[in-house]
């Protein structure tokens, strides 16, 4: 027997949180999210609430935690694209059909509850979320900033109605087999020519001081348009400026002004924290941190987890500029491979960036949609 229930006892909130833990507790690819962040979903005071509703479900197969799915009603996505759209997140359960069909049964009656008329996702609250359907790469270490999900879960999720939407692609970037010097060459003449340079900061307080609000307002023009971003609301700058004195170094923060010293591109890479993650899953124990303090200090792998330039400078360059500064952190810091996390598969802005590296294609991620 099935029961689905709506989260909204305590018991209920740790088994949803519990229940990917449980699920993949022995799988090496598997990364936990941060524990405690996840918690905050559950306080009314959540950093989200001011633009979005959501729902929680959790499934029981015979009494026994068998599933579990969260729905978000995104209002400023809506208004943003006069939609009525609900999205699929946190998406888990154990590989049976009635259990998923279950789940999505009761997210899809409370979309159409909310006067919605389309389901797609998975999808967070925003893009600073996980997102995205595992569909190639099952093999490979998950990085922190996204989600691990079994092979089976596309059957899940196919068998009920929901059909692709957008692809992401993701790749290991590695030094050249032969580097020719060329693409400095060509940073160089690029920031010669428009009067370019790397905005200076003492320490992360200055950064922050110096460029926070022109960083906030290049990511919204930069990713205006997009697949389901969202504008920056002013707790979802402050969650992230807490995240960034947590895990970032300031070597592996770049931004790109011009001669009036005017934000013209930003860049972002953040130390690998899957390792780090593993072994509390997801807790930030005294373990844990020590952990977590030396992968950012050393770190071996990078996550490259923004890259924007204004649109005004879209065709100069710019983005030359942004991998010769990824060609010198791999030969310099030590480091073995940055990961990309998401790229559209038809961003080809982005995707020939990495086209002056050893680049390895080894995931593919995927967001559904289905009219209801």
């Amino acid at each position: 027997m099935i029961q689905v229930t709506e989260v909204k006892t305590k018991k209920q909130q740790r088994e949803f949180l519990d229940f990917p833990l449980a699920l993949y507790r022995n799988n090496p690819c598997f990364v936990p999210p941060l524990y405690g962040d996840e918690k905050k979903m559950f306080r009314p005071d959540y950093v989200y609430y001011d633009t979005c509703e959501a729902v929680c479900f959790n499934a029981y197969r015979d009494g026994k935690m068998a599933g579990r799915i969260q729905g978000i009603l995104q209002k400023a996505h809506n208004r943003k694209t006069g939609e009525k759209r609900v999205r699929f997140t946190r998406f888990d359960a154990v590989d049976d059909q009635a259990v998923a069909a279950a789940l999505f049964d009761a997210l899809e009656q409370w979309a159409r509850g909310k006067g919605m008329d389309t389901v797609c996702g998975p999808l967070g609250f925003s893009d600073l979320e996980r997102e995205g359907l595992l569909i190639e790469g099952f093999d490979e270490l998950a990085t922190f900033e996204e989600q691990y999900n079994a092979p089976y879960y596309q059957r899940l999720i196919e068998n009920l109605g929901y059909q692709k939407e957008v692809d992401w692609e993701e790749r290991k970037i590695y030094l050249p087999e032969r580097d020719d010097g060329k693409l400095e060459q060509m940073a160089d003449y690029v920031m010669k020519r428009y009067n370019l340079h790397f905005g200076p900061a003492k320490n992360k307080r200055d950064f922050i001081r110096r460029y926070g609000d022109a960083f906030f307002e290049l990511l919204d023009k930069g990713y205006a348009d997009i697949y389901g971003t969202v504008p920056f609301t002013e707790g979802m700058k402050k969650m992230l400026i807490d995240n960034f004195n947590l895990i970032i170094e300031l070597k592996y923060v770049g931004v790109i002004l011009d001669e009036q010293d005017r934000l013209v591109c930003l860049g972002l890479c953040f130390p690998s924290l899957s390792r780090a993650l593993q072994k509390s899953q997801g807790k930030l124990t005294p373990a844990a941190l020590v952990r977590v303090l030396h992968d950012i200090k050393r770190p071996k792998i990078l996550d490259l987890g923004l890259v924007a330039v204004d649109p005004e400078w879209a065709n100069r360059g710019v983005a030359t500029v942004v991998s010769a500064h990824i060609m010198k952190l791999l030969r310099e810091e030590g480091v073995e491979y940055c990961e990309t996390n998401l790229n559209l598969e038809d961003n080809r802005s982005i995707i020939n960036m990495w086209k002056r590296f050893h680049a390895v294609q080894h995931k593919k991620r995927r967001s559904y949609v289905k009219h209801i």
